[in-house]
């Protein structure tokens, strides 16, 4: 086996942790020794050992000599769990090939010198670009400070979201909502507007069980985010009462409706405002500060074309079902402003596929970089 099926292999055992690592990145290693794996290992949950760790306790003294393949680079720090860099030297490896340098200010390239001041050869950069679509939301808020944002929509042939009284139940079919449930499960929260719970009064949970998520107990809820500029959620919501954490984001003071939600179950956060309602940059960044590094945005028009207004949207996941809702029925995004072809807002598509009896198109906008309005 080459080096870079070896990598692969690690890539692949990283994937596992998918659904459960929040907020650390999804980290896979193998241990070959003499052209055999002699260990293997992924990370599965914080505070738990590194995927290094697992590699290494398989290959026990078959360590000592042999050539390590991780997809992140050795951390150097105690955080949860102690430093893996001192775990593999200690272990004895000759030496260490790794996908991708961490991007966390507290590792950053100091992994990688703690082995080679031990004498252990590293390589860096194998399969790196493989290596960094697996932690998407994590090297991008190491990186700006903010999590990755997939927007996800359902919609019919005519672009439609919901009947004209707000009925959308159920657009797609059942396969196309157990793909959904999956996004959910690997989002580190799930972000959704007032409109929509006064209006669906949405459980906003992963509804799998363990053995649809890589067999990880306990299944890890998302965070649940309620965009409510003026508190008028009920405290009898259904997502109140369900297992995982709900937090309500305002710019509302009224301290009674505040205190109302907080003895119903949720964290409520007033921000500053903006125009009235919490501005979508501000969100985000609460976020961060919370160490979250995938959002999943299930809203209805108004905003999700704010946050794609504001820049701040990376991919969109669009559910297409084979059926005509009409005139009447609401769009897919509030986008005023546009008023000429130059303005159109470009994305690129990177998947296409059938989900039951429904499409799946996934597009990507432009890099983070190059959204000037996000910061305005």
């Amino acid at each position: 086996m080459i080096e870079r099926e070896y990598m692969a292999r690690a890539i692949r055992l990283a994937g596992n942790g998918i659904y459960s690592t929040h907020p650390n990145p999804n980290v896979g290693c193998l241990v070959v020794n003499r052209d055999q794996v002699v260990g293997s290992g992924w990370h599965r949950r914080a505070g738990e050992p590194h995927a290094e760790i697992h590699a290494l306790r398989e290959a026990g003294e078959r360590a000592r000599g042999a050539d390590v393949y991780v997809t992140l680079e050795p951390c150097s720090h105690q955080g949860r769990t102690p430093p893996c860099a001192d775990a593999l030297v200690a272990a004895g490896v000759r030496r260490v090939v790794v996908a991708m340098k961490d991007p966390n200010p507290l590792v950053a390239g100091q992994g990688l010198e703690r082995l080679r001041a031990a004498g252990v050869k590293v390589e860096t950069g194998l399969l790196e670009n493989q290596a960094q679509a697996l932690n998407p939301g994590f090297v991008r808020r190491m990186g700006s400070g903010l999590p990755w944002l997939r927007l996800k929509l359902a919609a019919s042939v005519d672009g439609r979201t919901a009947m004209a009284s707000g009925e959308s139940r159920w657009i797609t079919g059942a396969a196309a909502r157990q793909d959904v449930q999956r996004l959910r499960a690997r989002s580190s929260a799930i972000v959704t507007g007032i409109g929509t719970v006064l209006i669906d009064d949405p459980a906003m949970n992963v509804r799998l069980n363990a053995s649809q998520l890589h067999n990880v107990e306990p299944v890890r809820q998302p965070l649940r985010v309620v965009l409510d500029s003026g508190l008028r959620m009920s405290p009898r919501a259904r997502m109140l009462g369900l297992p995982g954490d709900t937090l309500v984001l305002t710019v509302s003071e009224d301290a009674e409706r505040q205190q109302t939600l907080r003895d119903a179950g949720a964290e409520v956060v007033a921000l500053a405002a903006g125009n009235e309602r919490a501005a979508p940059l501000t969100v985000l960044q609460e976020l961060a500060r919370r160490e979250v590094n995938e959002v999943l945005l299930e809203c209805g028009p108004t905003l999700a074309g704010a946050f794609v207004t504001a820049g701040l949207v990376d991919e969109l996941v669009l559910y297409l079902a084979p059926h005509l809702m009409g005139d009447d029925a609401r769009g897919l995004f509030r986008l005023p402003g546009l008023e000429n072809m130059q303005q159109r807002v470009a994305l690129q598509w990177i998947d296409q596929r059938s989900v039951g009896n429904d499409l799946r198109l996934v597009a990507r906008f432009s890099p983070l970089g190059d959204r000037t309005r996000a910061t305005e």
